[in-house]
């Protein structure tokens, strides 16, 4: 009974076996004992909370946070005991907080739903009791046969069992799992390819035996036992048999197909796990400075604590006349009173720890991530795609990065293939006009009739054109070579489909040149040489996989002879070759890498009709596996393809991206070093990063590839390093390939990194997908701990992109894996640079100053409050009302920060991008080093203690300031302070903003008038629900005096006065480049380019207003704008200067 409930509560879940067993249609054995298996239902889930359990689960979420749990302990602790304030001060600002913050989270959670169910309640049709029935997509079960009909999605992963195409196949795609928008082709097994009515299909007895639910979308390992005239026949089941939910179909009338994984167990819903929380660096020193502000709090908690009982000790302030003890008090536990007195002086403290700071952050992050989508230096027009944010959190991390790890096809490159160059039984050949033109070739051998292929040259275009995996277009051809013929003969309508550029471009020059691949129908191959139609069966597809790196197909001709077709990197051909120009074939493979160009090489294989047969059987035994069928293919795999005859190589060009140059160069002026990882062959990498500026011609490039063993490789990197120190005046690069690298990791990780840090550069070439996450990795856990950034395009960057700090998605043509897994996702690289030194170094500006005020702003609010107890014998009376307590960090000083952390521009974008050097001042986390932490600290400790000294030294002694001769009492006197308060660190605020929009003067000087009005709204009249009347007519009182207003002004311009003077000191006596770079833009005019303060046309918002003052001003012609350097028609500046004409 136990054992059931931690089941049923999961935690201790069922133990379950490693293949499911699904019964098609239902149909389970009647005969001997049979146990249904329990899957879950269609119904997709993503949503987080239910109703019954909101509450508790959101709570539980926000008291994790440590301000908020503080406050609530605090809240406690003024329920419990008898504290100084009211348990509203922290009660109120505590619910405001979790109540803002459930409703936001409750409000997404709701939409969540709604979009679930609207997907559980689309209609399907099933086939159920011999005909078609209606009924919504969370009532399928496993094992339900489901029609899907032209363009419609798939509604649960599904075995594909007929079509009404008669060769039994069907198109899809997969755009909205991973963005790949080529049609894919599916296929049935031949035993239910004929089932393509209702009737028919509810007579099919067949069991389908595959393995448990898993998320990669690419792996598929089942097999299906059919049923027929009491004979069992074995199908395997592979990937192109699995149609994946949220798939559409294609250019296909309808389809069936059996419901194996529903619900939350289909892949779709599998990949929908969260990636892993990344934290910035600012987050991280946020908590840091929490942590010195509560050992603070506990500090001034403990003294005033300690101070109470030393001037207790003296019997005449232990119990004077005016406060005589009851007996109760005297006979307490001196203990207990300690301990009471501590939690009391702790919540009058505790306004230090600012509870507002995270939803001010929260709502900074959020909101500030709509610029980025808004940036219009960002949207790439070719393609219609803005820049793209998939989380806030981390918009300040892109001002730190350190290291930059990209990919290079698709991310540095176009990733759109030409093909330039081949290489076909030692000869080069180039395409020249449709032809295929040997080296060396004359010009008048082109202008004459062009002779047939040789066979070696036809051979390898036919294998180029059945090897591989591309797709035609059925709107397009349908059958066999329908369309109209232009040269050659060839068909130029024919628009193909492939998920690799690659082969794509290959496909299409062989087509130019006359060996054209026609299609494919059933199991049917056709390739027209020069319009002549040649069909070849297709017996098998030997998979591309990331270990191998090529793929085969086997094929039988017209003939009966038995082909195999192999292509791939040449380190995975040439060392199977066994006949053919091999090492001509080598020469030109470099020859080509060093042009830049992408390089595979073409093999084949005859098989006798015996050596088939083995083939045959063993690839029927490792497909049909239901265990370690991936290890059982691989070695089958590795078997066929040996003994290989070579037949050539191509190259083809992927021309870089535009202004990668520049973006490079602009990003290591930055200071951020860029590390390029890929797969291509050394010499293609070296070539690239040559032409796009990762290596620079005059930079020292050290190598270490091909090495064997760990010996050899420790050794090489001793040299590498010796060379680095002796040539230490000369920049270097590093280039090392993956069979090196996984050699270095091993044992030499300290070794490498030393030489890896002390390089300018470092090209990865030859990297497998995990080793580039395990290099972004290493980097990332070195003790220095920077920040990197990795940035790439196709699905063999997701492992790097989560792994670095931040990951930066581009939205190539490889699908949109890289995007939907990334933190950010951007057009083109060339918009890398605007993102991290214009956003990345705003955001962080902003943010950083966020922070350190939002503590400022809180000591100035609490010291006072500790000072005040010298004056009142540690009696922990408040120096402030309890609403004033309340609505400080709320009302009076939330807004100016928050639209200052929106809109602050301490220098105009154009500037910072053109200036990439300023990226450097803000590196390392500079703006929340201890330095200017402490800097903030004492300075709002010293306008503490001005706010509290000045008021007590300018009215304190004298009794009779009010207009009525009234003596100023001790709310007055708190009410002075809270006053001078709100103005100065208000005012602070305004002398560190440098862009002003009316937004900055709406809430700025909103702020103060709204603090008076409230004052005198509050104080003036007579609250019925409160206890006393402490503060009414006291503001108006104070107001009514000069003093206090000469108290008001003198304090604050003495507060105010230092700062100033100390900017002006700094930015002409030791100015930092940031001072420089601003003292420069007010010397110059510059155009507005920042969308934040103009409409489209030009005109700034304030533009109707501006000329009415000029109208006023007369005329006049403006010699410099400050800051936003837009006319004067806007009021988006701080400054602006005139020159009068006379």
């Amino acid at each position: 009974m136990l054992r059931w409930i931690r089941q049923q509560l999961g935690f201790d879940p069922p133990h379950q076996s490693d293949t499911r067993t699904v019964y098609v249609a239902n149909q389970f054995p009647q005969h001997g004992h049979y146990v249904p298996q329990k899957f879950a239902d269609n119904r997709i889930i993503s949503s987080k909370y239910t109703v019954w359990n909101f509450v508790p689960k959101n709570l539980f979420e926000q008291f994790r946070r440590i301000a908020n749990f503080y406050f609530l302990i605090i809240f406690l602790v003024q329920l419990m005991i008898d504290t100084p304030t009211s348990p509203v001060t922290s009660g109120l600002p505590l619910f405001f907080v979790i109540t803002v913050t459930a409703i936001k989270q409750g409000y997404e959670d709701w939409l969540r739903h709604k979009a679930d169910n609207e997907v559980n309640g689309a209609p399907v049709y099933v086939v159920r009791s011999g005909g078609l029935v209606q009924t919504r997509s969370k009532n399928i079960r496993v094992g339900d046969i489901v029609r899907v009909a032209k363009d419609e999605t798939f509604p649960a992963d599904l075995v594909f069992l007929s079509s009404d195409r008669e060769d039994g196949t069907c198109h899809v795609t997969t755009a909205s799992l991973d963005g790949e928008t080529n049609l894919k082709t599916h296929c049935t097994v031949p035993e239910t390819r004929v089932l393509q009515t209702v009737s028919s299909l509810d007579t099919l007895s067949a069991v389908i035996e595959c393995q448990q639910p898993e998320a990669d979308l690419y792996r598929f390992v089942g097999r299906m036992t059919v049923n027929q005239q009491s004979e069992e026949i074995v199908r395997p089941l592979r990937p192109d048999n699995l149609l994946l939910r949220g798939a559409r179909l294609k250019n296909t009338k309808e389809i069936f197909g059996v419901a194996v994984y529903t619900g939350m167990e289909s892949k779709m819903a599998l990949n929908y796990k969260c990636k892993s929380q990344k934290r910035s660096a600012v987050e991280k020193s946020m908590n840091t400075f929490l942590i010195i502000y509560l050992i603070i709090l506990l500090c001034e908690a403990v003294l005033s604590t300690i101070l109470k009982y030393a001037w207790q000790s003296e019997e005449k302030w232990d119990e004077p006349f005016y406060n005589q003890k009851t007996e109760q008090e005297r006979n307490s536990s001196k203990i207990l009173k300690f301990i009471s007195d501590f939690l009391a002086f702790l919540v009058l403290y505790n306004f230090i720890i600012p509870i507002s700071l995270y939803v001010t952050v929260e709502m900074q992050k959020f909101l500030g991530s709509f610029f980025i989508g808004w940036d219009l230096d960002l949207y790439h027009e070719e393609t219609d795609q803005r820049a793209q944010v998939n989380t806030s959190d981390l918009n300040e991390e892109l001002g730190q990065v350190e290291y930059i790890f990209t990919d290079k096809t698709g991310t540095l490159t176009e990733n759109e293939m030409q093909f330039r160059e081949c290489s076909i039984n030692g000869i080069k050949y180039q395409e020249i006009n449709s032809r295929l033109v040997s080296e060396g070739m004359t010009a008048d051998f082109l202008d004459g009739s062009r002779p047939g292929l040789t066979p070696e040259e036809e051979l390898f275009l036919k294998a180029v054109s059945l090897c591989h995996t591309v797709q035609i277009s059925n709107d397009q051809i349908d059958g066999y070579g329908n369309g109209s013929y232009h040269a050659n003969g060839v068909s130029y309508q024919m628009e193909y489909y492939a998920a690799s550029p690659d082969e794509k471009a290959l496909v299409e020059a062989s087509r130019r040149i006359g060996v054209s691949f026609s299609g494919i129908n059933g199991e049917i191959l056709e390739v027209k040489v020069f319009g002549k139609p040649e069909r070849y069966k297709l017996l098998h597809v030997l998979e591309f996989d990331a270990c191998r790196r090529r793929m085969s197909v086997i094929v039988e001709s017209q003939s009966g002879d038995k082909l195999l077709f192999t292509k791939g990197a040449e380190s995975s051909i040439l060392p199977n070759t066994r006949s053919g120009e091999i090492e001509k074939t080598r020469l030109h493979v470099d020859e080509f890498a060093l042009k830049g160009l992408r390089t595979l090489c073409v093999a084949c294989r005859r098989f006798t009709p015996e050596e088939y047969q083995e083939v045959d059987r063993r690839l029927h035994g490792a497909r049909t596996a239901l265990q370690q069928r991936e290890e059982r293919l691989a070695e089958v795999f590795n078997f066929i393809e040996t003994d290989l005859e070579l037949l050539g190589a191509t190259g083809v060009e992927d021309r870089l991206q535009e202004k990668v140059l520049e973006t490079i160069e602009a990003l290591r002026v930055a200071g951020i070093k860029i590390w390029v990882l890929t797969g291509d062959k050394h010499e293609t990498a070296v070539s690239v990063s040559l032409s796009c500026g990762h290596f620079h011609r005059t930079m020292n490039v050290l190598e270490l590839v091909q090495q064997k063993t760990d010996n050899d490789c420790a050794e090489q990197l001793r040299r590498l390093a010796r060379r680095i120190r002796d040539d230490h005046v000369i920049q270097h690069g590093l280039v090392v390939d993956g069979a090196s690298l996984s050699l270095a990791l091993r044992e030499h990780e300290k070794l490498f990194m030393e030489v890896c840090r002390n390089c300018s550069a470092v090209l990865c070439c030859r990297m497998a997908p995990l080793q580039k996450a395990k290099v972004v990795r290493l980097l990332k856990t070195s003790p220095e701990k920077p920040i990197t950034l990795a940035v790439g395009d196709g699905a063999n960057d997701v492992s790097m992109i989560q792994e670095a700090h931040v990951g930066i998605g581009i939205m190539g043509k490889e699908g949109r894996q890289a995007v939907r897994n990334s933190d950010y996702a951007i057009a083109r690289f060339k918009y890398l640079s605007r993102l991290l030194l214009v956003h990345g170094h705003l955001y962080y500006v902003r943010i950083a100053t966020l922070v350190q005020y939002f503590f400022y702003k809180n000591v100035c609010f609490i010291t006072p409050q500790f000072l005040y107890q010298f004056s009142c014998l540690f009696s922990q009376q408040t120096l402030y009302d309890s609403v004033y307590l309340t609505l400080y960090n709320i009302c009076f000083t939330s807004l100016p920060i928050l639209i200052y952390s929106l809109f602050e521009q301490h220098i105009h974008p154009h500037v910072l991008h053109t200036k990439p050097t300023l990226y450097r001042d803000i590196s390392k986390n500079a703006r929340l080093a201890f330095r200017p932490f402490l800097y903030w600290t004492v300075l709002g400790f010293c306008h503490a203690f001005i706010f509290f000294f000045g008021s007590y030294i300018l009215i304190g002694e004298d009794t009779s300031l009010m207009g009525n001769g009234q003596m100023f009492g001790n709310w007055t006197f708190g009410t002075l302070v809270f006053t001078v308060m709100v103005i100065t660190v208000t005012l602070k605020l305004s002398l560190e903003t440098h862009f002003w929009t009316w937004m900055n003067h709406f809430v700025t000087w909103g702020s103060i008038v709204f603090y008076v009005v409230f004052s005198l709204f509050y104080g003036g009249i007579i609250w019925p629900f409160l206890h006393t009347q402490d503060m009414y007519f006291v503001f108006v009182q104070l107001l009514s005096s000069g003093s206090a207003w000469f108290a008001i002004i003198i304090i604050v311009v003495t507060c105010l006065f230092p700062d100033v003077l100390k900017n002006v000191l700094l930015r002409h006596l030791c100015p930092t480049a940031t001072e420089k770079a601003q003292l420069a833009e007010t010397t110059a005019s510059i155009s507005c380019l920042d969308s934040m303060c103009c409409f489209s046309n030009g005109e700034t918002a304030c533009a109707p207003f501006g000329r009415m003052l000029e109208r006023l001003m007369g005329r006049y012609s403006p010699t410099r704008v400050s800051r936003c350097g837009i006319s004067l028609n806007s009021l988006c500046c701080r400054r602006f200067s005139y020159k009068l004409e006379r």
